[in-house]
């Protein structure tokens, strides 16, 4: 058995829940094995009461899903648009280097990857657009970033309307703040909420609406 989050968006107000659900694990790396989980998962949601999800990854069954991963979505960007997942690591600022812009341009698994984001010491923040962001809430940035795309492209980005809640099943929440999933449902929140365009305006607006959803998912202990 194995675990992963499910991200539901608050359609009252603005935040997203978070949902640990177990379920059957089906090992390997084949695209086959991993959709076999994610089903599981899927699955084991709707028993939960948890039905009509959607994977928002490169392995999800449905082209929405990997259309909205971070890896495919992007953000334009002179000279070409960014991948949101390049636009990240792109951004980071290190105590010893960073940002390393021309991580904008590789492909976004090369960019995951960058030696140089494991040889430049501690993370001390981000900066996209000659404009800096904090270390925290944890994710923000990345949520930041992924939300601008997917407001970019807002008649499909609107379909995500219509799912109850989302998942990654790549994720490892242990180790990684940022997930796509969580992106997602927070831009569902914000659009729901008639919210979005004020939380585009600035990075202020936006970690204040979103204070919610980061104190919901500081407060959820995983095992």
């Amino acid at each position: 058995m194995a675990w992963r989050p499910v991200y539901l968006p608050w359609r009252d107000r603005v935040g997203v829940e978070i949902k640990a659900v177990s379920f059957p694990w089906f090992a390997g790396l084949s695209l086959a094995q991993k959709q076999k989980s994610i089903a599981a998962l899927h699955k084991a949601a709707a028993e939960q009461g948890l039905p009509k999800l959607l994977e928002v990854s490169t392995k999800s069954p449905q082209p929405l899903g990997v259309a909205y991963s971070g890896f495919s979505l992007s953000l334009p960007q002179e000279g070409g648009a960014v991948p949101v997942e390049c636009a990240f690591q792109g951004s980071k600022i290190f105590a010893q280097g960073g940002s390393y812009t021309d991580i904008y341009h590789a492909d976004p698994v090369a960019a995951k990857r960058d030696a140089r984001l494991q040889n430049s010491g501690a993370l001390l923040g981000y900066r996209w657009g000659g404009e800096d962001f904090p270390l925290n809430p944890p994710g923000a940035f990345y949520d930041w970033l992924y939300i601008r795309a997917a407001a970019q492209n807002s008649a499909p980005s609107r379909e995500l309307l219509h799912f109850s809640g989302f998942t990654d099943l790549e994720i490892n929440i242990k180790k990684r703040a940022a997930c796509q999933a969580f992106s997602a449902a927070l831009y569902v929140s914000l659009v729901e909420n008639n919210c979005l365009q004020q939380a585009m305006a600035d990075k202020t607006a936006f970690l204040q609406l979103g204070k919610p959803a980061y104190e919901a998912k500081a407060a959820v202990k995983y095992a």
